[in-house]
Parts: C-alpha cells; sequence; structure tokens
C-alpha cells in the first residue's frame, strides 16, 4: 500500500512517565532502527548493566542526556510503515524545558501525553494539555504508561482516562478527538501489538491509532504567505537583471501569473516565476521552498511578506497575543524586546499584561504584575515598524512569533497572535470545576 499523508506528533508527560522508552518501542516494533544503532543501544545498556536494551537510548541521543538518564531537548525522529509516514517530536518532562513542548507542538497535528499509570494525572499533565491546545494540536492521545505495574487493572485505567478526559473537554477538545490506550512501553503492550493482558481494552493500538487518525492536509486553496527570507541578485552575464525572492511557502499557492501583494509597503506585482533547484515550476504549495519572480522592480528585502491581494494579512504596529513564558527572568511592562515573526525581526515594548491563565484549575487572573517561567497569558506589544500578521486560529505560521532578549538573544516567549486562550478561559465559563 502507498504511504499516505504524513503525519506530525509530538510526545509530553512528566518526568519518567516513559515518553523516550515509548518512542523507542516505535521505532524498534517498526523496525525503523539501522543495525549499528541497536548495536550501540546494547553496547550502553550493558555498560549500565542492563540485561535487556534500554529503548529509550534510541531516542537520547546526547551524552550528557544518557548520562543523567533525562531528556533535555527536543529529539526529532522519522520512521513509517505501510500506512503513513511519521515525524516524531520527543519533548523533555521538567517543568523547566516546557518550552521545548511548545517547540514540538507548535507544528503538530497529534500529541501523545503520557501518564504513569500508579501516579495518575498531575500538574504538569495538566500543564502540557493546557499548551497543546493553546497551540492548536487538533488531537490528543492520552497513554496510560506502565499499566504493567499496575497489574493491567481496568479499574486504575478508568478514573484516569476520564479525569484526563475531562480536563481535554474543558480546554475546548471534542471526546471524539480524545483517545485514552492503556500501554506498557517497556513491553510493548498495545504499542504496536494488542495485548492479551488487557482484555477489556477494544481500542486500537497505539500505532494503529497514528496510522489511521484523520489528518487535516495544510490548506492549498488558502491565501498567499510567502515571507521573503533572502534577494538573490547573481548580478550573471547571463542574467544581468536577475532579482529574484527566496523562501518557504507558509501558507496557500503560489501560481505564476496570479496577482501579489508585498507587505508592509503595499506594493502590487505579477508573479511571473517560480525557480526550484530542480528547474521552474507553473505553481508550488504550502511547505515548498522556491524563489520567486516579479513583473516589477521592486524594493523588497528579507522580513517582506509576499501575499495574495485577497485576505491579506492585516499590517499593524499593536499586537495583542497570547505567549507562553518560557525565560526565568519575569516579565515586565514596559520592557524593551525583540519580537521575531518569520523572517522579520523588530524592536517591540510590552504595553500591558492583560491576563494570567491558570491551567491548573482554568481560571484567569487579570493584570498580573508578571509572566514567570511556564505562565500563559495576554500581553499587548507595539512594535517599532509595521508587521503583516495573522490570527494565529487563521494561520499557524504567520500567527505566530518569538520574543526575544535584546542583550543576550536568550528566548523570553513564544507567541500566538490574536486570542486563543480564549479556547482555554472558555473552560471557566463552562463550570469547569472538576480539578481538585
Amino acid at each position: 500500500m502507498a504511504h499516505q499523508d504524513q503525519l506530525r506528533l509530538a510526545t509530553a508527560g512528566s518526568v519518567d512517565d516513559g515518553k523516550s522508552t515509548l518512542v523507542g518501542r516505535l521505532l524498534y516494533d517498526t523496525k525503523s532502527v539501522l543495525a549499528d544503532q541497536l548495536d550501540a543501544v546494547r553496547r550502553a545498556s550493558l555498560d549500565r548493566g542492563l540485561a535487556a536494551p534500554d529503548l529509550a537510548l534510541l531516542v537520547d541521543g546526547l551524552r550528557s542526556e544518557r548520562e543523567q538518564g533525562i531528556t533535555i531537548d527536543v529529539a526529532y525522529r522519522y520512521f513509517a510503515t505501510a500506512h503513513r509516514s511519521f515525524v516524531l517530536a520527543d519533548t523533555p518532562g521538567h517543568v523547566q524545558y516546557t518550552r521545548n513542548t511548545v517547540t514540538g507542538a507548535s507544528t503538530a497535528q497529534l500529541a501523545v501525553v503520557l501518564v504513569d499509570a500508579r501516579k495518575g494525572v498531575v500538574a504538569q499533565t495538566r500543564r502540557h494539555a493546557a499548551v497543546l491546545a493553546l497551540m492548536g494540536v487538533p488531537k490528543l492521545v492520552l497513554a496510560v504508561n506502565k499499566i504493567d505495574l499496575v497489574d493491567h487493572d481496568e479499574s486504575v485505567f478508568a478514573p484516569i482516562a476520564k479525569e484526563f478526559g475531562t480536563h481535554a473537554n474543558a480546554l475546548g477538545y471534542a471526546e471524539s478527538d480524545v483517545l485514552a490506550i492503556p500501554v506498557s512501553a517497556l513491553v510493548g503492550d498495545n504499542v504496536v501489538e494488542p495485548s492479551p493482558r488487557t482484555p477489556w481494552y477494544a481500542g486500537p493500538t497505539l500505532l494503529r491509532h497514528l496510522e489511521t487518525v484523520p489528518v487535516e492536509p495544510e490548506a492549498q486553496d488558502a491565501p498567499l504567505r510567502f515571507p521573503v527570507q533572502y534577494v538573490i541578485r547573481p548580478r550573471t552575464s547571463e542574467h544581468p537583471e536577475y532579482r529574484g525572492y527566496a523562501g518557504q511557502i507558509a501558507g496557500g499557492t503560489a501560481t505564476v501569473g496570479q496577482e501579489v501583494v508585498v507587505l508592509p509597503a503595499g506594493h502590487r506585482s505579477t508573479l511571473i516565476g517560480i525557480d526550484t533547484m530542480d528547474g521552474p515550476l507553473s505553481e508550488a504549495g504550502v511547505g515548498r521552498s522556491v524563489t520567486l519572480l516579479l513583473a516589477d522592480d521592486l524594493d523588497v528585502c528579507r522580513g517582506d511578506v509576499i501575499v495574495a491581494p485577497t485576505a491579506p494579512p492585516r499590517v499593524t504596529d499593536e499586537v495583542e497575543a497570547t505567549v507562553c513564558w518560557l525565560s526565568e527572568a519575569p516579565s515586565q511592562v514596559g520592557a524593551s524586546v525583540l519580537l521575531k515573526h518569520g523572517t522579520r525581526t523588530v524592536s517591540a515594548i510590552i504595553a500591558a499584561l492583560e491576563s494570567r491563565f491558570d491551567e491548573q484549575n482554568l481560571s484567569t487572573i487579570d493584570a498580573p504584575e508578571s509572566l514567570r517561567l511556564n505562565h500563559i497569558g495576554r500581553i499587548r506589544l507595539r512594535t517599532s515598524q509595521p508587521l503583516p500578521i495573522d490570527d494565529y486560529i487563521t494561520s499557524r505560521r504567520t500567527g505566530s512569533f518569538l520574543l526575544i532578549d535584546p542583550m543576550d538573544g536568550a528566548t523570553l516567549a513564544a507567541g500566538l497572535v490574536g486570542a486563543p486562550l480564549a479556547v482555554l478561559e472558555k473552560g471557566r465559563r463552562q463550570g469547569a470545576d472538576h480539578m481538585a
């Protein structure tokens, strides 16, 4: 059977819930591991005094991770079955690395949230669910891991699945968007093959669900969004007048002959060519890296966005957004920051802190004094230059940005234009008082 479209997924969970072991199990059981990689894992496992290969080492590739026994960064892995190809981001569980969960979730179509069957839903589980909802991840899987350590007991699994499902519903997920599966990453229960030790579970294995869950493709008929990354002027005798604009199509489709607008200046032109390393194209869709050629000699530079004149992004120097604060240094009203949006970076000021969302009890705190590490909140920014921006709920690519410390270049926050936080706040208005 030919491969279907690709599924991008991320894992999330608390420390020692077994995320890396689960990913290693998927890679191992789908025969997606090279022989020399497996040999290296066997040797490393023997060095630790383990009788069987530690499958987590297939993901925890950094030496520091192996020495500490934890995952400290986002590890991307690629594998495929006869039904679908996968890009998987394994994110760390420590609370101080929630920023990596934001990274992994930013492009994910599905997230696998792990909980330890012995511990159930904990604070970090609820935090991760809120971040995933905020980032617009449309599908969730709750993997109740280490089910073998509770004797494969349905009476342990059921209340965990119910509690997480209720929390996810309050965050805006429909019941059909959340599936709970009892698994053991260590021994393989319900990961790739059904487990005879859980006869009470009639649902799919994790891999079967990943192969068959509906995936919404990126809309090719959405309005064109093309952030300019480089201006190409080869100045050769063969092409003395060549002027191309290189980048990756962030939304919609570019078609030779279509009218376009260059923002923020607002200049109009016509697309007369699409160049690639493999030759010219008549059209190119979202995700394709290309060089666009325009009919007019315009002043276009890095950071500009070439768009379709229909439904263009708004151009503004006032940005209202929801952010996940990723720095140990707290936010302050009036602080100067750098705002990186697409290929453009501009100076900005935090004009106001509107509210903070408490992901544990789904409540909102108005006008907080600051946002601290892992806080989710609404802010208002004023930029030094106007930016062409979309709301995040319209476009995950052109509706997101980073805030950067201008002094040392450290990332301060991941931002989502508009009010995706309203989805989370809806839980409070619906009477989401189910949390302890």
